[in-house]
This record gives structure tokens, C-alpha cells and sequence, in this order.
């Protein structure tokens, strides 16, 4: 059994969608951010770092933080979500492009054209140009492709469920996906996925899953 701490933020949706797609039981323990509950000393023991999401793998005594090595670890637990031989790499690749950048940047983004406009214009212009560069990065990546990494066209692995909670809030990046048609399919494609939509609204629900 897997224990979930989580809240409605990409970050946290990337591991609740994945827990979805593996079909593996875990229980939702909700951390809301909103009230301080991840600097809360019992859920510090599990993350150090005071962030949401971690787990908890009781078949294995593990308890880890950060999304990306949280997924990592699961998909090598069950064999699943991960591409083979050298794309693997490529995975993991665009896994860290997510960590390092998409997520970040996009986070950044929404604090200030989102919740701040008009304290920065600075700040503004720097995070939306930066938006919209990240875009093209996938929009060039995702030609010819259904999903990021994998041989030919593309195997949805952690890569895409790493990213795409972060796409799936194009409306706060002030982005029009028409002007990228590779990561407009590419959004539709996921989005439909039961398992995405159900990993969507955990621990709770708030709106659908967003539709260009």
C-alpha cells in the first residue's frame, strides 16, 4: 500500500496520475498549502524539504520526496511508464527538463501574470517570454510525435505525466495552444486518459480537466 501526501498543485497531480495509470492501491493523505500543513512536524519527518508531494511505500518501507524521483521510483517498482534501451535515457532526459525548467518557469509564471500582475512588469515579460520559449521547446519535440520520449512516434511514459499537469494550466500562462499544434494534440491526448482525469482531482475535487 502506498501512502499519497498531496495537494491540487501540478506538482502533486503528476504522482496522484501516475498511481492512476498503475492501478495500484494508496490512500490520499491531503496536505493543504493553503494552511501551512506541509511545515507541520509529522509530515516533515517524511519530507525534509517541507513540499508536497511525498509518499510512503509500505511493502518496501520507502518514504520519499520530490516528484521526480518519486516517479522514477515507481515506475522501476512496477515495470511500467518507462521506455527501453537508449530512450530511456531520452526519458529521463525530458524528466529533469520538467524538474528543472518547465515546472519552475511555468510556476513562476502563474505567481506573477496570474496572482500579481501589475506589481512587476519586469517580472512579467520575463516569465511569459520564458512560457512561451518553454513551449516551443516541447512544440519542436512533440513533431511527428505522440509523446515525448520512446522509439517512433512516441510511448507515454513518466515524462509526459511529469509535464503535462504543468501544460494543463496553459489558461494562468496567459498561452493560446493553437499557436502550438504539437503540444495541443499531444494536451488532448493525455487529458482524455480516465486515469489522468481521475488522478486530476486528487485529493479533491476543483474544476475539470482544462480544455482548449
Amino acid at each position: 500500500m502506498i501512502d499519497l501526501y498531496t495537494w491540487t498543485t501540478p506538482n502533486g497531480r503528476k504522482v496522484s496520475i501516475l498511481l492512476e495509470e498503475l492501478g495500484i492501491p494508496y490512500t490520499v493523505h491531503p496536505i493543504d498549502i493553503t494552511k501551512d500543513e506541509q511545515f507541520a512536524p509529522d509530515f516533515l519527518k517524511i519530507a525534509p524539504n517541507n513540499r508536497i508531494p511525498a509518499i510512503v511505500d509500505h511493502e518496501t518501507g520507502m518514504q520519499m520526496m520530490e516528484t521526480g524521483a518519486i516517479m522514477m521510483y515507481l515506475a522501476d517498482k512496477y515495470k511500467k511508464f518507462q521506455c527501453e534501451g537508449d530512450e530511456y535515457w531520452r526519458m529521463v532526459e525530458w524528466l529533469m527538463w520538467q524538474m528543472g525548467g518547465l515546472g519552475p518557469m511555468l510556476g513562476q509564471t502563474h505567481h506573477f501574470v496570474k496572482y500579481n500582475k501589475g506589481k512587476s512588469e519586469y517580472a512579467e515579460q520575463l516569465y511569459a517570454t520564458e512560457a512561451q520559449r518553454l513551449y516551443s521547446v516541447l512544440n519542436a519535440r512533440l513533431d511527428g510525435r505522440d509523446f515525448i520520449a520512446g522509439e517512433d512516434r512516441g510511448t507515454y511514459s513518466i515524462a509526459d505525466m511529469a509535464c503535462w499537469p504543468w501544460v494543463s494550466r496553459f489558461e494562468w500562462q496567459e498561452i493560446d495552444l493553437n499557436a502550438f499544434p504539437n503540444v495541443l494534440g499531444w494536451d488532448l491526448r493525455i487529458a482524455a486518459r480516465p486515469a489522468v482525469q481521475a488522478g486530476y482531482s486528487v485529493p479533491k475535487f476543483t474544476t475539470d480537466v482544462p480544455m482548449p
